[in-house]
């Protein structure tokens, strides 16, 4: 029966027009189910939340003063985004702790790039290996992602962005987008981010109040039109984050039921369809990731 869901799941995916990679875990039992887990991609906003455990961490060690005021330039100036001080057109002095809070709650990428500035990508990534997780590769900053080919087409002509990301990647996960190319990208897999999950919702070698802190700023997570509308209601708490890059589309989070169940899930996709806005590939990652958190419950 099992797998005759995944053979279903598979097939919906692809007739939507995506390619993909899905990890749902029990965290009280360990029992999961995935498609495709271990595909590495990359990973997009997802850095974020290393980002945000590397910074917490560094704040509980006393590296770093949560109350430390910075200095923030505009972000058409640094690093361009859609949102916060991404947006701002003069600059601004926060403190690193509301940084924090931007840059995961709002995936504001000049705020994330004002906190990889205190804890570069590579500090970020040896922090992760402290705590076990090694699945997760973090290489560069959000800047880097605002150098895409999409930056250089007029909104009318988005779509070819679209259809470059698509056509032009190699057998390997290599990419003519640099963003895109595993090589040379962030990445992680569905199974990596899910262990990072677990680290963060169940004991492990993060501190305790450190988890805490980073699991209360998914939960605030502001961007919810993907993952959320099948995972929220008034029974449970839906944490997150979301991710999106050209044709990438990508959420991972936990959703605690109000019974003590609690699943981790991380669906990352490839979108085939030369298209900025899919509102149907959003609630179609949704129902597969549904679908398989229900045949959970259910065993």
């Amino acid at each position: 029966m099992t797998e005759a869901l995944l053979r279903e799941m598979r097939g919906r995916l692809h007739d939507g027009g995506l390619r993909g990679h899905l990890l749902v875990r029990d965290l009280r039992t360990g029992e999961e189910l995935g498609i495709e887990p271990d595909v590495q991609l990359p990973s997009a906003s997802l850095v974020k939340v290393p980002l945000a455990l590397a910074t917490a961490e560094r704040i509980r060690r006393g590296e770093l003063d949560g109350a430390t005021m910075l200095d923030v330039a505009p972000g058409r100036i640094t690093t361009p985004g859609p949102t916060g001080l991404s947006r701002f057109r003069h600059p601004a002095r926060i403190a690193i702790d509301d940084l924090l809070y931007l840059s995961t709650c709002v995936s504001d990428n000049s705020a994330a790039d004002a906190l990889f500035d205190l804890t570069p990508p590579a500090q970020v990534a040896g922090i992760l290996h402290e705590f076990g997780l090694h699945g997760i590769t973090v290489r560069h900053t959000m800047r880097e992602l605002a150098d895409t080919p999409v930056e250089r087409f007029d909104t009318t002509q988005a779509h070819l962005a679209h259809a470059l990301a698509i056509d032009a990647g190699t057998s390997g996960r290599g990419h003519r987008v640099p963003q895109l190319d595993t090589t040379r990208a962030n990445t992680g897999s569905a199974r990596a981010c899910v262990e990072l999950l677990q680290a963060l919702w169940t004991p492990s070698a993060i501190d305790p109040e450190v988890a805490h802190r980073v699991r209360g700023l998914m939960s605030q997570n502001l961007i919810r039109h993907r993952l959320a509308p099948d995972f929220g209601s008034d029974a449970t708490t839906w944490s997150s984050k979301t991710g999106t890059l050209l044709n990438l589309r990508h959420e991972i989070g936990v959703v605690e039921h109000s019974d003590g169940q609690a699943f981790a899930i991380a669906v990352l996709t490839e979108s085939l369809v030369p298209a900025s806005t899919q509102p149907g590939a959003d609630a179609l990652m949704a129902w597969v990731a549904r679908t398989l958190r229900d045949h959970l419950r259910q065993l």
